[in-house]
Order: structure tokens, then sequence, then C-alpha cells
């Protein structure tokens, strides 16, 4: 559509009547619900006439290309704000569309209010054959197994109820998705009597779980006795509580602080902070503290992946003390909860209530205790010189292995985007670059991460998500996006452009599905074949995918192929520029394949 023949939206014209899909609208502005993401459908066009006339479009929806960006554009902006954000999904066939997304928004705690539609269920009232095929007997049961709750009110009358419920269940405790089914039939229908709607002072949300207090003082002896805790966090500091209370904590004990990223929970050139650095951060530890940890194993083992083995980092005579939601609502179904971890102390609990509680109580005991925080000093006073050797050491592998590499290397990448946005006010949507972004930037606000990349086919849609929950906030969202990834959902490009989304995305292009490539090196080894030969059916190349000419068809600004690293800083300089005016950029980088 040229710009001469772009729709005028029309003034609103009202129904004079009511129908009961507007009820669904009153619910989601009760709940202060800020964007709609959706790929539209007919089973739910009850709803969106609701929505966009009755609701007036606020909040406003947002076209996807596909559900399992919408959801994934929910997820992104949940982890960045602490909201939830609603997707709706077209009846059978576009569920089946967004598992993927819901599955990872399940594994990641995100809040998702994803809304979908069926039948109608009053079988005379189905049109032939399309309404019979998209149409499921308990439509919830698809996604059952990863999602919090799921329900599909029979009337009108519980449609207000469930919603609320909904809303509680997906918010409390270990967060996620939950999918609300609203019968096509039941959404057309016209409204002829009021419908009762929760009390206006209800609370939407009940108040975190806090420790057990007799747990809490056990926890708080054994943490302030410890010569050489460490502490784990991992879903510990959710937006918009951040990190304080791990920060505070950690202060209070002089531990040396693993980040696993799942949330950024912890600043990256504070001196307690060790994450990545195994050999520094667990010798000689004589107590971990785990915070909301989803997997025990993963920060705290070495894996040989040729081998499928895994080996402690932590000491076999520590002390382990969990606090969070580990064995809470775990899969019956996935195998999500990892191998059993046999904690020494455990207390289920919010770690933001229950952090600041332990704190204090380590307080008292430090200051009644002498010599106590003289010690604790001490310790600080190592971790840290641990934390200044191990950054430098960083620095310099980056500037001195293959420094001048074409293409180029991946910390010099790191580096390279780095110097460009230090100065401003920035935000990493997801992607780290294999960490080199963790180890090389300064990660010094709770707002600068968005938390670590998941799997392929997540990252372009969660870094939507992140952009469109700071858009209008002065600050440059970066992603620094893989290019297997984008290929999945390249023509998400089109919904940064179409909302005004600004966000800077330097491609990580090694023309290569690589994790996966790297895997078969491994099977070559451990089997004596031919390692060249692992490239078959992983490489992205010949031909060679054009991501600037993908993006400027998209309505971005687009620079690159970019391999040379003494060629980057200039095209940088110019996207953010185009970001700073409003428009989305994208600039090309071809990096090393190790």
């Amino acid at each position: 559509m040229s710009k001469a023949e772009k729709i005028e939206t029309p003034a609103i014209k009202k129904s004079d009547r009511k129908w009961q899909s507007d009820i669904i609208v009153d619910m989601v502005k009760r709940y202060g619900f800020e964007y709609i993401a959706l790929n539209p459908g007919a089973s739910y066009r009850g709803l969106h006439d609701s929505l966009v006339n009755y609701g007036e479009n606020d909040p406003p929806m947002m076209l996807c290309n596909h559900e399992k960006i919408a959801v994934q554009i929910a997820h992104g902006y949940a982890r960045a704000s602490g909201k939830p954000m609603i997707a709706i999904v077209h009846n059978l066939v576009g569920l089946l569309h967004a598992p993927m997304g819901i599955y990872y928004a399940y594994l990641d705690r995100a809040p998702i209010f994803i809304m979908g539609a069926t039948g109608p269920m009053e079988e005379p009232k189905r049109r032939p054959f399309i309404d019979w095929i998209h149409s499921a007997s308990v439509q919830g049961e698809a996604i059952r197994h990863y999602v919090k709750w799921d329900s599909q009110p029979t009337t009108i009358d519980a449609v207000p109820g469930a919603f609320a419920r909904a809303y509680a269940v997906m918010m409390s405790g270990k967060q996620g998705p939950i999918y609300m089914c609203y019968d096509a039939g039941l959404q057309e229908a016209a409204l002829d009597h009021d419908v009762a709607m929760p009390p206006e002072d209800n609370v939407q949300v009940p108040a975190q779980a806090m420790a057990d207090p007799t747990a809490l003082e056990k926890a708080a002896d054994t943490l302030a006795a410890a010569k050489r805790p460490v502490i784990v966090a991992d879903f510990a500091a959710r937006p918009p509580h951040g990190w304080d209370h791990v920060v505070e904590l950690a202060e209070t004990l002089g531990a040396a602080v693993w980040d696993c990223d799942s949330r950024l929970n912890f600043p990256s050139e504070h001196p307690l902070n060790l994450s990545m650095d195994s050999e520094g951060c667990y010798k000689d530890a004589d107590v971990v503290l785990t915070l909301d940890i989803a997997d025990f194993e993963k920060p705290t083992h070495v894996r040989d992946i040729a081998t499928r083995t895994v080996v402690s980092m932590v000491p076999e005579d520590a002390t382990w003390i969990d606090i969070g939601y580990t064995d809470t609502e775990i899969s019956k179904w996935a195998m999500t909860y990892a191998r059993p971890f046999y904690a020494h102390q455990r207390m289920t609990a919010d770690p933001v209530t229950a952090a600041p509680a332990l704190t204090k109580l380590l307080k008292e005991r430090i200051a009644a205790t002498p010599g106590r925080a003289g010690q604790i000093a001490k310790r600080t006073e190592e971790v840290g010189k641990r934390h200044a050797e191990i950054r430098a050491e960083w620095l310099k592998q980056a500037k001195e292995d293959r420094w001048d590499a074409v293409p180029m290397t991946v910390p010099r990448l790191a580096l390279e985007v780095w110097d460009a946005i230090k100065d401003e006010d920035w935000v990493l949507t997801s992607g780290t670059l294999h960490d080199w972004a963790r180890r090389l930037w300064n990660f010094d606000k709770p707002y600068r991460h968005g938390g670590r990349e998941l799997g392929t086919g997540t990252q372009i849609g969660i870094s939507l998500g992140v952009a469109l929950a700071h858009r209008g906030k002065g600050r440059l969202v970066v992603d620094l996006q893989p290019d297997g990834d984008l290929m999945f959902d390249a023509g998400s490009l089109w919904i940064a452009a179409k909302y005004q989304i600004p966000m800077l995305i330097v491609m990580y292009n090694n023309r290569a599905y690589y994790n996966d490539w790297n895997h078969q090196i491994v099977m070559a080894r451990n089997r004596g074949t031919d390692p060249s030969r692992a490239h078959i059916g992983m490489d992205l190349c010949g031909p060679d995918p054009d991501f600037a000419t993908l993006a400027r068809s998209m309505g971005w600004y687009g620079e690159g192929p970019i391999e040379n690293a003494d060629e980057l800083r200039p095209a940088l300089d110019r996207a953010i520029e185009q970001v700073k005016q409003g428009k989305p950029a994208l600039v090309d980088t071809i990096t090393q394949r190790r």
C-alpha cells in the first residue's frame, strides 16, 4: 500500500446496544493492560469489534504476523516492565502456532495473559466446515501442560470471575502465562442483563509468600558464621523490584555473587560479582545461598558436552540454602525441574520479601559478634580483588585474541558496540554474544538487561517486547541478534516499523546455526569422522541472507554486511542517530564462527 493509499481511521461509531464481548473489554480496562498483541482471526471477531469500538482501541492493538511473535512480544514486555501484556490468538489453529512462545514464557516465568476463542460451541450456529475444523472440545488442552491455568467460561456471568482468577494466578508465586478461551457465540451475543463485576477495591494479586521465620533464623545463623559464602541469584530480581535486595544482602555478608542472568540480578562491575568465574566464585565456598533458582546445576557445575557429564564446582562439604519456588508448580509433563536439588535448608518464599528479612537478621548477628564485621570487610576485599583480576583478564583476551581478524571476532564485536553505546542510556534486550557483553559491558542499572537469551526462534520477538516497554523513555534499546534466530521470524521486523518501536539491531551473523554445527564437530571428534563436513545442514550461506536489505524492505534503516571491525563504528553511529529519531535500525555484522 502506498502512502497515498494509507487507511485513515474514521471517527468511532458506537453501537446502540451492548454486547457480551464488551464485558471482556471492561475487564481488560479494569486491570490496566497497556498493550494487546494479536494475529487476527474470525473466532474473536466479536471481541475484536468491542476492543476497537466499545473500548476505543485502548489499550491499543498491535498486529503481529504470527501468533508466536505476539506471545513473545508480551514475553519481552513482561521481562522489561514487570507488567503483564495481552496476546490474542485465533481459535484452535492460531493457538497451535503459539506453543513454542508459550512454552518459553512458562520456562522463563513471564506473566502473559493469553486470550483465545473457539466455536461457536453451540453447534447449530457453526458455519459449515471452517467453524468445525477450527474448534476443539477442550481447547486449553493443547497448552495445558505449560500454562499456569486455563479456563473457558460457558456463560458471560462467569467471565469476570475467571478473568480475575486468571490474573491473580498469573502474577502470583512462580509467575507464568495463563490462557482464557472465549466461545465465539458467547462473544457475539447481545448483553441482555447486568453482569456482576469484581469489587472496585478487591486485591488483584495476593501478597507474595514470606519465608518461615524459624527457617529464616536458621539460615541467618548459618550464613553469619560462614567463612566463604556465595549467593547464586536466578529469578531473584524481577522488575520493578530491581536488584537492591540482592545487592544489600551480598554487601552485608561480603559474599561472592553468581548472577544466572534469567533476570539481571546484580551490577556487573560490583566488586562482589564473580559471575562466569567458576574458579574464583566457588573456591573454598562453605555456604551457598540460592535465590529463586530454576536449575541449580547450570551455574554451579562444569559441563562436558562431549561426554554429557557434569562436575560440581562447589566443595562437597558446603552447606546449601535454597530460597525460592524450586519445587513449586513443577511440570507434570516436561522435566523442566531438572535434577533433584538436595539443599540442606530450604524455604518456599519470594526472595523479594525474604532477602530483606534475611539481611535484617544478618545485620543483627554481625553486630552482636565481636570481630565479625572485620572478617566480612576482609572477605569483601578479597572477592573484590578477584573481581578486578578476572575483568582485566577478559578485556585483555578480547583485545589480544585475533583483534584484526576478518570476519571480526565476537569479543571485538562486543567491545565495538560497547564503545558506541556506553555514553547512552542503553538497554540490552536478550542475547549477550555468548556472554562477552556481560564480561565487557557495565550493567549498572536494573533495567539494562531483560535477561539471557532463550532458544532459537525467540530472541527477535522478545526483543521487540523489551523495546516496546522502553519506548518513550529516551533509552537506546540494543538487540545483539543472531542470524539463525531472525531467519525464523524475519517478518517481525515489520512490526517495529509499523508501530514506531525504535531499537538498534546489531546482527551477530556467523552465517550458520553454529551451536548445532559445534555439536557436530564434537561428534566428529568423538567418532573419528571428518569435522570439515560438520557444516552440512547447518550453514546459512549460498545464498547469504542480506539482512540490511531485508530490514530496509520492512521500513528500517539498514547497513551492512560489515566483516572488518575497523569499518563498524561509523555504521553504528549512523544507525544510533536513526534510532534517536524514532526509527528502528539494523547493522549487519559478520563474525567468526568461534
